[in-house]
């Protein structure tokens, strides 16, 4: 059993008791976040698609935690010209378990 669900602007398949890690949300740890938000869902058997989305299918999930990713660094050059620039960006996400998908 899985669905797909958009939080925070972002698509995930989100499966019973899996840990999935979403662009950082404005939630405290230990909270439950309900997600009614849900693009596709499929119970084995069959597969239902919403167009845009589908209504009465609800996904909730723990909140564990939040958390930094790596640092990544962008390095811009132009040969000959003396342009050197660098840059990093550190992207915070939220790691949620999914506890409970309803339909």
């Amino acid at each position: 059993m899985y669905a797909v669900v958009r939080v925070a602007g972002k698509q995930i398949i989100a499966r019973m008791d899996e840990i999935v890690d979403v662009p950082r949300l404005d939630v405290e740890e230990g909270s439950l976040i309900r997600c009614d938000e849900v693009l596709a869902y499929s119970d084995g058997t069959e597969v239902r698609v919403g167009r845009p989305r589908l209504e009465g299918v609800t996904v909730t999930g723990e909140v564990l935690g939040h958390r930094r990713a790596d640092k990544i660094l962008i390095y811009k050059m132009r040969r000959r010209k003396g342009y050197r620039k660098t840059q990093g960006h550190v992207q915070e996400y939220t790691r949620i378990r999914i506890k409970e998908i309803s339909a």
